[in-house]
């Protein structure tokens, strides 16, 4: 089931074509636009990938606050969006920007900095594939 958007200026040829989960809204994967770094996952209904694609400046739907909230708008450290690309399912997005600051709330650079899991090296331990 795919959840009737909010009212959204979203152009349609793109609204048509997103996979939202039950709240209305797809994965947003940020990354920064040089190096390739993964910096945080949003979240975007029709109206912030509106606001995104026309403004410049990555704006989100905040899933505790319930309002929209454009990446740095308290802190200052803002997402300069450079590219947006839909993924082969159509359920989630990639934002390439120019993060300017730490983009994690915590004060990290990125919000995937905190917390490595160990992982084996299936490779080096000899795990056949």
């Amino acid at each position: 089931m795919n959840p009737e958007p909010r009212h959204s200026q979203l152009d349609v040829r793109i609204a048509d074509r997103l996979k939202r989960d039950a709240a209305g809204l797809v994965a947003a994967v940020v990354q920064q636009h040089d190096t390739g770094e993964v910096l945080m996952v949003g979240w975007m209904d029709d109206e912030a990938l509106h606001r995104t694609l026309t403004t410049g400046r990555a704006t989100y739907w905040s899933r505790s606050r319930q309002r929209y909230w454009v990446k740095g708008e308290t802190s200052g450290h803002v997402q300069h969006v450079k590219s947006v690309a839909l993924d082969c399912d159509a359920d989630a997005l990639l934002v390439k920007v120019d993060q300017v600051g730490p983009a994690c709330h915590t004060g990290d650079h990125s919000c995937f900095d905190a917390d490595p899991l160990p992982v084996i090296d299936a490779d080096a331990a000899g795990i056949p594939s």
